[in-house]
């Protein structure tokens, strides 16, 4: 019986597939899949604790989202996480958004991956410290209050559909301002549409 992680990485390149598995071998058996199709079968026959997903630039990184939601939809309770270049905060959010509890950066050392894949492993949010603050992904509560406000639902009648106090929904937006350096509401909720964070 063996305490390793299992963990899937997905990427079409296989020198990208060989690379990410000499920073993860160590602590994960590691199966490797090339394409959506592949990844998705894998995860019928056998359960895994993390996928890793390179996000593309071609079709601003659509079929890789679309890849994150898939294997997901495959097995709900997988750690994904995606990883593509520093300056892809956008797709970072979406991919976030999309599901995936982790973000790496491919010009971060190997350590960093490691530490997300322990991370998402125990379903905890890793985002790659390479990333701004700006790019840092709101929290499921946060993205229900912002789909909330979005639709024109007062912090009261948010407050009253979540079951949580007027006071909490003020924190929570603070923090969403914070996390997306948005100077007010309509900022946010500008910013949350633009990365995909809300419908």
């Amino acid at each position: 019986m063996t305490d390793r992680l299992r963990c899937l990485i997905l990427d079409a390149n296989p020198v990208v597939r060989l690379g990410v598995r000499a920073a993860i071998g160590e602590l994960c058996e590691v199966e490797e899949a090339a394409d959506r199709r592949e990844g998705v079968q894998l995860l019928t026959g056998a359960t895994f604790d993390a996928a890793i997903v390179e996000l593309g630039t071609r079709a601003g990184g659509r079929a890789e989202i679309a890849t994150v939601k898939a294997l997901l939809r495959a097995q709900r309770s997988l750690g994904v996480i995606a990883y593509g270049e520093p300056a892809a905060a956008l797709l970072a959010v979406e991919a976030l958004a999309a599901g995936a509890l982790g973000y790496v950066s491919r010009c971060s050392p190997p350590a960093i991956l490691a530490d997300a894949v322990r991370a998402v492993a125990e379903s905890e949010t890793f985002l790659d410290p390479r990333l701004t603050v700006a790019a840092a992904p709101v929290t499921p509560r946060q993205r229900q209050i912002l789909q909330l406000l979005a639709d024109g639902h007062s912090t009261e009648a948010t407050a009253r559909r979540l079951g949580l106090s007027a006071e909490t929904v003020k924190t929570h937006s603070k923090r969403i301002f914070d996390r997306l350096e948005a100077h007010d509401r309509t900022h946010a909720v500008a910013i949350a549409l633009r990365s995909s964070l809300i419908d």
